[in-house]
């Protein structure tokens, strides 16, 4: 029996290489280490630069004893962080690694992902670009701004389906993709416009 072989018609003209990734989005995925509503410590944070690549995807073994997985809002198990968890610091020490220190950081509510991993502005990473202030539209009725969830301008602009969980990849592609969108609908005013009326 035969196989079929391809024609070959030469090689590929080789590709452009793409220009160092500027832009990264990080996301952060907490456990509750307290009956307090702020008794949070990071368990999964992930980092996804612009051209989409996941760059780390990083499970986190709390130094306090985890209360709560809270695994319908994170999908994380007590199996996934005792199996693939590290040390914060170990954790924090790849992220800052990657990193480069002229990063601009994207994300919903950037600042508060930042302050969970203690990066320093400056430092660490050069800029934060919040989503939040991106996809916010004038409400001339209440006359101020509305700020939309995330999952929401993801499932109304990119047709995502509605989060049943989060994940931190998931989020920080999610938030690469809209930022990416920001960039392309802001070269036609009529599309830009037409998409804030979300």
């Amino acid at each position: 029996m035969q196989g079929y072989f391809y024609p070959t018609y030469g090689s590929l003209p080789p590709r452009t290489p793409l220009p160092p990734a500027t832009h990264f989005s990080i996301d952060v995925e907490c456990v509750a280490t307290g009956s307090d509503h702020n008794a949070r410590s990071v368990a999964q944070f992930a980092l996804v630069d612009q051209y989409e690549n996941v760059l780390l995807n990083t499970y986190v073994k709390p130094a306090q004893p985890v209360v709560s997985y809270l695994t319908p809002l994170t999908g994380l198990t007590t199996a996934l962080i005792q199996t693939h968890g590290v040390s914060f610091q170990h954790g924090l020490h790849l992220l800052k690694s990657t990193l480069p220190p002229t990063a601009v950081l994207i994300g919903q509510n950037i600042g508060q992902d930042v302050q969970w991993l203690q990066l320093k502005e400056g430092k660490d990473f050069q800029a934060m670009l919040d989503l939040a202030g991106v996809y916010r539209t004038w409400n001339r009725q209440y006359n101020n701004w509305s700020v939309f969830g995330q999952d929401h301008v993801a499932r109304v602009l990119l047709n995502y389906p509605e989060a049943q969980t989060h994940d931190a990849v998931g989020d920080a592609l999610k938030s690469i993709r809209l930022y990416n969108l920001s960039k392309q609908l802001q070269q036609e005013p009529a599309l830009w416009q037409q998409a804030q009326v979300i």
